[in-house]
């Protein structure tokens, strides 16, 4: 990567260089994307706040414009996988989201951002469900969202650049309607720490943090349904989660990590995605 290059992703703690949001649709079909209907102005507000900690915290904050009706595009996270080598463009399982990747495609040429591959046929994945522990090793969920299709895609896209792509069965949860990503159990937050939604987290996922030495920070079943889970590092052990997880965010900082709260009631909570889900990381580089 040429130093010019103010992108590329092989890690999920580094420190986040840049970073992609978009704003959020203040008017939509809430319902069928399987939203609590939010309050238009705490939307905004919210997501104003955000983006502003986000800087505060020394990220280069890319906003993109809100695509209405796409109320769920606000979680950037999804439509790509961003890796060192360029980005890979998915295709959605939720029926409402599967004009996402096309949006974040034109986004990423505004940024220069290069796409690597994109998803075909019945292949389907959402970036949610993976996870990069280290430039070689990427961890993805196989669920109602990403199906073996679609991991078979990615792993052929990135076999050429040596990463390992390693697949972890997600459980049926609720069933198909609720999203349940990797993610939504695991937010890594240095190379040997992990906040972990223990009781829907893949028993060989534990056991691989367990090899690699991982300490977990555990989540409890009420914070779990309140984001807290999903939390973002912007270095490592410097974190942002949302405000509402009194438990895991003393845990943390008990773990000696740095820990951002921002509100988020109506721009995660009641759209089931932290953090994590509201930002594409373009760029992460010690």
């Amino acid at each position: 990567m040429s130093e010019a290059q103010e992108w590329g992703v092989g890690s999920t703690v580094d420190r986040l260089r840049r970073v992609f949001v978009r704003a959020p649709v203040t008017e939509g079909d809430f319902e069928a994307a399987a939203w609590r209907t939010p309050d238009p102005a705490a939307l905004r507000s919210e997501h104003d706040g955000f983006i502003a900690l986000l800087e505060s915290l020394g990220c280069d904050v890319e906003v993109g414009s809100a695509a209405p009706p796409q109320v769920d595009a606000v979680y950037t996270h999804d439509p790509v996988i961003m890796t060192l080598y360029g980005a890979i463009l998915l295709q959605m399982a939720k029926p409402v989201r599967r004009p996402e990747p096309a949006l974040t495609r034109v986004d990423l040429e505004r940024l220069g951002v290069p796409v690597l591959g994109e998803l075909t046929g019945k292949a389907t994945a959402d970036g949610g469900d993976k996870v990069w522990f280290d430039p070689q090793t990427l961890a993805v969920g196989h669920g109602y969202r990403t199906n073996a299709a679609g991991i078979a895609q990615i792993r052929a896209l990135l076999a050429p650049h040596g990463v390992d792509v390693v697949a972890y069965d997600m459980p049926h949860f609720r069933g198909p309607g609720e999203v349940l990503h990797l993610m939504s159990v695991i937010s890594p937050l240095a190379d040997d720490l992990a906040a972990v939604y223990e009781p829907l987290a893949p028993v060989r996922l534990l056991e691989y943090l367990d090899q690699r030495g991982v300490e977990r920070v555990p989540v409890d079943d009420n914070e779990f349904h309140s984001q807290g889970a999903n939390i973002l590092a912007v270095r490592p052990r410097v974190l942002v989660m949302p405000e509402g997880n009194p438990k895991v965010a003393d845990r943390l900082r008990a773990a000696g990590c740095e820990v951002h709260e921002f509100p988020a009631a109506d721009l995660c909570v009641k759209g089931d995605g932290g953090p994590t889900c509201l930002t594409q990381p373009l760029w992460r580089a010690d």
